[in-house]
C-alpha cells in the first residue's frame, strides 16, 4: 500500500468547498496571490499561566496556533483544501495491512538552533507520546538518515492524517528539555517572546523549505484574550487582524470584520485586510490553527 501520493478527505473537501461559497458571501477576500510583508496579530482564547512548548500537556487554542502553524511542524498537515500533505515527511508507504509505515523525510531543514533534522529527531519526539496519542505504536526505528521506520500493533490505514495532530511536533533529538522551554522547533517564525498564558512573538526565519508557499508575514503575535466581547472590541479598534470567536453573533452589524466559517464550535474573525487562500481548511479553528502561515495581508 503507497501513501506516497496525496489522500483527498472527501469530508473535509467538501466542508472548504462550503467554506469557499460562504466566504464569497460575505465578502472576505479569498484567492488573490500571496505576498510578503507585514504583521499578524491574533487575539486567541484558551491559553493559561503554565503554557509550554511541551507537546505532551493539555493545550487550548492559543498554544496550539503558537506551536503547529508557528514555531514547530509536524511530520504531515491537513492542507487548505482539506487533504494530508507532507511537511516534514515528503512521503509515507504502508504494508499491505497497513500496519507497519515508512516515512521519507526532508533534507533540506534545519531548527532554530541551526542543528540539522533527522530521522533521529523524529524517532525521540515520537516517543514522548507512547503512552498516549501513539499508544498503539510497537517500534519507532530509524533506519536511515531521512528515514523512519513505525510499527502499530494493529491496523491504521489512517495514521499518516494522524501523525497532523498538533501535539506531534518535531523536536530537535538531543535537547528536546531545551526545545520545549525555548521553543526550538522547525517552523517558518523563530521564538522572539514568550509570555506563558499572555503573549508569543514569532519572527519570520531568513530562509525555509516553505519559502514561495507559506509564510508571508514578517512576524506573528499571539494575545491572550479571554473574553469573547474583548477581542471583538480588539478587533473593532484595530488592536489586532484576527480573532476566535465562540458567539458569531457578537459581529453582527460589524462590516469590517468578516466571520469565517467553521465546522466546530470556534469560528474566526478577522478585518478585510486579511487574505485567505480560495479553500481554507474546516476541521479545526483558524485554517487548521495554521492561518499564521497561510494567511497574508492584502
Amino acid at each position: 500500500m503507497s501513501r506516497a501520493r496525496r489522500h483527498i478527505d472527501r469530508r473535509g473537501l467538501f466542508a472548504s468547498g462550503a467554506a469557499a461559497a460562504l466566504l464569497a458571501a460575505t465578502g472576505v477576500s479569498a484567492g488573490p496571490q500571496p505576498k510578503r510583508g507585514g504583521r499578524l496579530r491574533m487575539a486567541l482564547s484558551g491559553a493559561a499561566r503554565d503554557d509550554s512548548f511541551d507537546g505532551r500537556a493539555t493545550q487550548g487554542l492559543f498554544m496550539q496556533v503558537a506551536m503547529s502553524g508557528l514555531i514547530f511542524d509536524t511530520l504531515t498537515e491537513v492542507s487548505a483544501d482539506g487533504t494530508l500533505r507532507g511537511e516534514l515527511a515528503t512521503a509515507w508507504h504502508g504494508s499491505a495491512d497497513a500496519r507497519i509505515w515508512e516515512l521519507e523525510l526532508r533534507r533540506d531543514v534545519q531548527f532554530h538552533n541551526d542543528a540539522g533534522f533527522t530521522a533521529e529527531d523524529v524517532v525521540a519526539s515520537l516517543a514522548l507520546h507512547r503512552e498516549t496519542l501513539l499508544a498503539d505504536v510497537a517500534a519507532i526505528d530509524s533506519i536511515a538518515p531521512n528515514r523512519v521506520r513505525i510499527t502499530l500493533t494493529a491496523p491504521d490505514a489512517d495514521f499518516p492524517y494522524r501523525l497532523s495532530a498538533p501535539q506531534l511536533v518535531i523536536y530537535p533529538a538531543g535537547t528536546i528539555a531545551q526545545a520545549m522551554a525555548e521553543g526550538i522547533g522547525t517552523g517558518l517564525y523563530r521564538l522572539h517572546r514568550f509570555l506563558p498564558g499572555r503573549q508569543v512573538i514569532g519572527q519570520r526565519v531568513e530562509t525555509h523549505y516553505k519559502d514561495d508557499d507559506a509564510g508571508w508575514f514578517d512576524s506573528v503575535e499571539l494575545v491572550s484574550i479571554p473574553s469573547d466581547q474583548v477581542r471583538v472590541e480588539a478587533l473593532r479598534e484595530g488592536f489586532v487582524d484576527v480573532a476566535d470567536l465562540a458567539d458569531p453573533g457578537l459581529v453582527a452589524g460589524l462590516d469590517q470584520l468578516a466571520l469565517l466559517p467553521d465546522t466546530r464550535r470556534l469560528s474566526s474573525v478577522a478585518v478585510r485586510d486579511v487574505q485567505i487562500p480560495t479553500m481554507i481548511g474546516t476541521r479545526a479553528p483558524l485554517d487548521n490553527l495554521r492561518a499564521a502561515e497561510r494567511w497574508w495581508m492584502g
